[in-house]
């Protein structure tokens, strides 16, 4: 098994990443597409909207096929304030440059694609002093966020028994719960909920996937590397190895109908510390049931979550913050003007059968806010009973192309032993900008 993935490891990339080259410099018949003008009314959103960055597309080309650039564009501020469970008040301001990256997309030799994604931006110059890290603001390459090369099997065999069949290899977004299946562009809210991000945990592993459709049924296998860097919670810089544990993945989604639909999304992984192997995912496993029901106007999205935190060998060395924990999102939406203003609530609920088996968002709750707030548990923003409500309005100038975002939303942790009320809460109001092309 190890010398197979090791053949993963080093042969794929570096052929279908060559061929990507190769392709890129082929003869063949040359139809350099230039950027798409505005329509004669000067709509720039039917431009922006119209992948704008289309260098290349000729499907005649027995060599490259098509080559988009692409980019995301994303700012945030918030304003926070709350109760620790001392009973000390606190509030925060925050802005900052939540997510730039430019990337590209390829077809080529007919059957194959590639991708890739950028980060350009590590930002924490805005944040108050008291936000760990320090206060930089650093534009320039960061790391990548996937990269990724897909065989489309189905075509290249002829496959009619089949919707569609490929596999793909490279550095994965890791996919579970509704919430992380849906991209950064098109959330609904500034942020995803806090369960969604525990078991998302921003991991990019690197891995091989196969997807099969069929009808009404769309269902992904894969096989990831729990390979890490060596700062805590991060993941390789670019397609990592196999040299550590593995994880086990499966998603299953059904089109139930035009209106409603539902997903499974399953998790396992066997990487052990103990044997000096990276534990990438923080758990044990996960499991996710979500439904989306979307009637036009109205939609409502629903999300049931459970999972193993693991014990020492998955990196969970405390004994409070192992064991079983759950979640349930609930998130109904409204078109007040068509297509233009959107409604959004969402109520998320988690909790867990230890103390500290469930921990709040980052942004912004888990910051240090000075330090009569820093000497009790509500810093670290772990507890075993959270709720979370959120209330906004989505205002698309250009659909999830060009859109503008505020919310407000209430958090209320239980921390046992902490403090002398043992929770806190807080409320944080929201801005958001996003624009991608």
């Amino acid at each position: 098994m190890k010398k197979f993935m090791n053949v993963l490891r080093t042969g794929i990339p570096v052929v279908c990443f060559g061929l990507i080259q190769a392709s890129a410099i082929a003869g063949g018949p040359q139809a350099t597409i230039p950027a798409p003008e505005p329509a004669s009314s000067g709509d720039w959103c039917e431009w922006l909207s119209s992948e704008p960055g289309t260098l290349y597309k000729n499907p005649e080309n027995p060599f490259l096929q098509e080559f988009i650039i692409d980019g995301r564009f994303q700012w945030q501020a918030a304003y926070l304030s709350g109760q620790d469970t001392n009973g000390y008040d606190f509030s925060d301001y925050y802005t900052e440059v939540r997510r730039f990256r430019l990337g590209f997309s390829s077809k080529f030799l007919n059957y194959f694609s590639a991708e890739a994604d950028l980060n350009m931006v590590d930002d924490a110059s805005n944040r108050p002093n008291r936000w760990p890290g320090g206060q930089q603001l650093g534009w320039g390459y960061e790391d990548f966020q996937e990269a990724l090369v897909m065989f489309d099997a189905k075509k290249a065999f002829g496959i009619d028994a089949v919707d569609g069949l490929s596999i793909r290899y490279g550095r994965h977004k890791f996919e579970i719960s509704n919430e992380t299946w849906e991209s950064s562009n098109d959330l609904l809210t500034v942020e995803r909920s806090a369960i969604s991000n525990k078991l998302y945990g921003s991991n990019l592993p690197t891995g091989i996937s196969l997807n099969l459709v069929k009808g009404d049924w769309d269902i992904t296998a894969a096989l990831y590397s729990t390979d890490a860097r060596p700062t805590v919670g991060g993941n390789t810089e670019f397609i990592g190895g196999w040299n550590d544990g593995l994880a086990y993945y499966t998603s299953l989604a059904y089109q139930a109908s035009d209106d409603l639909s539902f997903r499974l999304d399953y998790v396992y992984t066997d990487a052990n510390i103990l044997d000096g192997e990276d534990s990438l995912f923080g758990y044990k496993w996960a499991t996710s049931l979500s439904s989306v029901y979307d009637k036009g106007e109205w939609g409502l999205i629903t999300d049931l979550i459970y999972g193993d935190n693991g014990g020492i060998e998955n990196g969970v060395a405390r004994a409070n913050r192992q064991g079983n924990f759950w979640g349930v999102v609930v998130m109904p939406y409204y078109w007040v003007v068509d297509k233009k203003l959107q409604a959004v609530v969402r109520y998320q609920y988690q909790g867990s059968e230890n103390t500290q088996g469930i921990r709040i968002n980052s942004r912004y709750g888990r910051a240090d806010h000075g330090p009569a707030v820093n000497v009790n548990p509500f810093a670290a923003g772990r507890g075993n009973e959270h709720h979370a409500l959120y209330g906004g309005f989505n205002y698309h100038l250009c659909g999830n192309n060009l859109k503008l975002q505020v919310g407000l939303e209430y958090d209320w942790l239980n921390i046992p032993g902490g403090g002398i009320y043992g929770d806190a809460s807080s409320l944080t109001s929201w801005f958001g900008f996003r624009t991608y092309f």
